[in-house]
C-alpha cells in the first residue's frame, strides 16, 4: 500500500538529476537490470484504489498498517485481486481543503476513488450547503479528469450536539449525493464502531485497531462490487 508523502517529490527530483549522470558503464549493465525493470512495470500496471479522506482514512493515533486502507490491501492480496491501495488521508481535512488538493492527488491513474470527507465539516458546524457543494465539486473533478474511475462515497454521521436539524441534514448529504451522481454509497463508515468506548481511542472519535477491523468490513461490503479480478471476473 502506498501513501502520499511530500518527501516523494524531493526523491523524484533527486532521482531525475541522478539519471542525467548516466555513464557508459550503466548502459553495459542494462541486461542485468532487465528483471528489475520488468518488476517495476508490473507494479505500475496494477489497478489503483485511492482512499481520499481525513484522519479516519489516515489512521490517526495508530500505525498506518492498522488503518482501514491497509486492511483493505491485505484482503485484496489474500483474495487474489490485482489492486494497489493508496492512502491519501490527511488529518484535519475538510471538504474545502480536500477540494483544493484533489487535482494534485489525481496525478496518477485511479480505478476506484473512495471519498471519505465531511466529518470535520460537521464537527465544526460548517453550513450544510457548503459541505454538499464541496463534495459535489470533488466528484465533478474526478469525473472530468478520469471519467472511467469508479467513485464510492463514504457516508458519515455526527453527534446530535449541533442540533437535530443540522444533524439530520448532515446525514442526508451523503445518500442524496450518491443518488444524484449515481455512485456507490457506504451508508455509514463507522457503523458498529461509533459510540462504542471499547472500539474508539480516548478522543471518542477515532477507532482503535479493533474498531478499524469493523470499518474495513463496512468498506469492503461496498468496495468488492466495484472490483475486477484478473481475467475480468468480479
Amino acid at each position: 500500500m502506498r501513501t502520499l508523502r511530500p518527501y516523494f517529490c524531493i526523491f523524484l527530483v533527486v532521482l531525475l538529476l541522478s539519471c542525467g549522470k548516466t555513464t557508459d558503464k550503466k548502459t553495459e549493465q542494462t541486461s542485468a537490470e532487465t528483471p528489475e525493470t520488468e518488476t517495476q512495470a508490473e507494479v505500475e500496471e496494477k489497478n489503483v484504489i485511492l482512499f481520499f479522506g481525513n484522519s479516519l482514512t489516515a489512521g490517526m493515533g495508530l500505525e498506518l498498517s492498522e488503518a482501514f486502507p491497509a486492511r483493505i490491501q491485505q484482503r485484496l492480496d489474500s483474495l487474489g485481486y490485482d489492486y494497489e491501495v493508496v492512502n491519501a488521508g490527511l488529518s484535519g481535512e475538510t471538504t474545502a481543503s480536500g477540494k483544493n488538493r484533489i487535482d494534485w492527488v489525481l496525478n496518477q491513474n485511479v480505478d476506484v476513488f473512495v471519498l471519505e470527507l465531511g466529518a470535520n465539516d460537521g464537527l465544526r458546524g460548517i453550513p450544510i450547503e457548503e459541505t454538499r457543494e464541496n463534495l459535489q465539486d470533488i466528484i465533478n473533478t474526478v469525473r472530468a479528469k478520469t471519467p472511467e474511475t469508479k467513485i464510492i462515497l463514504a457516508g458519515m454521521q455526527i453527534p446530535p450536539n449541533m442540533g437535530e436539524n443540522y444533524t439530520t441534514d448532515f446525514r442526508n448529504i451523503f445518500p442524496e449525493l450518491a443518488e444524484k451522481n449515481d455512485v456507490a454509497l457506504i451508508p455509514f463508515l463507522l457503523e458498529g464502531v461509533a459510540g462504542d468506548p471499547e472500539l474508539n481511542q480516548q478522543d471518542g472519535i477515532h477507532p482503535t485497531a479493533e474498531g478499524y477491523k469493523i470499518v474495513a468490513d463496512n468498506v469492503w461490503g461496498v468496495l468488492k462490487d466495484n472490483l475486477v479480478k484478473k481475467g475480468g471476473n468480479s
